[in-house]
């Protein structure tokens, strides 16, 4: 069995998130209390409470990354090991923190920043982001150069998974974006409800800041290989991934390939909610595919992969 750890990204909060865990085993509260001395608020009000910072990116990142990390530990103290780890967007900075590439603290702290500058980055309505569902991505493209101009972009943010890419930019060229494709007959195109138009170069400002943070972090080499959006590829220049990540289109179905390619055959999705897991059921039906949020998952996947 060869066992793919993948994170969760922004969009799969949900209030409650990591509470059974951080209630019933205390490697998940150490987590949730680290993330509290390092950020100098309660992270565990934002999750575990009715808190509008949940979904309020400067928190949201924060707060997914801390339940992420809080759920790897205690995978770890069960004994169970993956060979490589893998996060989309945002999770990518938990698989470097799984990995033993970037201290928790500082981790949490960097990505509180990093979801900061992402929403300075472009103001809010500004920017948007749809999902495009069942269109080839020669059509999409077609449509995102026909309704871009000079001064309003539209380019293809994430490629999901067969079947979902994720377009983005300025609000008024993503409108014109979708009238398009729907005139090419893509009859599935969705609004989605976040702040800006992540993983394009409308995000360049905040890449920048990005990178005067990432001067003061220090990095390690992964104890385990970890396998990034940028390039679909095991990461090489954590640095410069992480700097250039922000404002470039996620590959997150070329990295599932790849892994599969590599012969992993379980993946297993650490954080809230299954969308991951949906990706790579859509990518292939032919591996294992499990996913820790709860209890109830715990135990599914315990036994799935013969843990006691």
């Amino acid at each position: 069995m060869k066992v793919c750890f993948i994170f969760s990204g922004q969009g799969a909060q949900y209030n409650g998130m990591g509470k059974e865990l951080y209630d019933n085993f205390s490697i998940c509260k150490q987590v949730f209390e680290d993330a509290n001395n390092a950020l100098g608020f309660n992270i565990t009000d934002i999750c575990f409470n009715e808190d509008e910072r949940l979904n309020q990116t400067e928190y949201t990142q924060p707060s997914i990354l801390t339940t992420s990390y809080a759920i790897y530990k205690l995978m770890e103290e069960k004994g169970i090991k993956a060979d490589y780890m893998a996060g989309l967007s945002l999770g990518e900075y938990s698989a470097l923190c799984a990995s033993g590439s970037i201290n928790f603290k500082e981790c949490v702290t960097l990505v509180k920043k990093r979801g900061k500058y992402m929403t300075e980055a472009v103001p809010i309505g500004v920017g948007a982001m749809s999902a495009v569902m069942n269109a080839d991505a020669d059509i999409i493209n077609e449509a995102l150069k026909e309704a871009s101009t000079d001064s309003e972009l539209a380019m293809i943010a994430n490629y999901n998974a067969p079947g979902q890419i994720v377009i983005a930019g300025h609000t008024p060229a993503i409108e014109r974006s979708e009238i398009i494709l729907k005139e090419k007959g893509i009859k599935k195109v969705i609004r989605l409800n976040v702040s800006g138009p992540f993983h394009t170069s409308l995000l360049k400002p905040a890449s920048d800041k990005l990178a005067m943070e990432l001067e003061n972090i220090t990095i390690s080499t992964p104890n385990v290989h970890v396998f990034t959006n940028l390039t679909g590829e095991k990461v090489e220049n954590i640095k410069d991934t992480l700097i250039k990540q922000v404002m470039s289109p996620v590959k997150w179905e070329q990295t599932i390939k790849n892994l599969i390619n590599l012969g992993v055959d379980t993946f297993i999705e650490l954080g809230p909610g299954k969308t991951l897991s949906s990706f790579v059921k859509k990518v292939t039906k032919e591996v294992n595919v499990y996913n820790v949020e709860d209890l109830s998952s715990l135990e599914k996947t315990c036994k799935g992969i013969g843990v006691e």
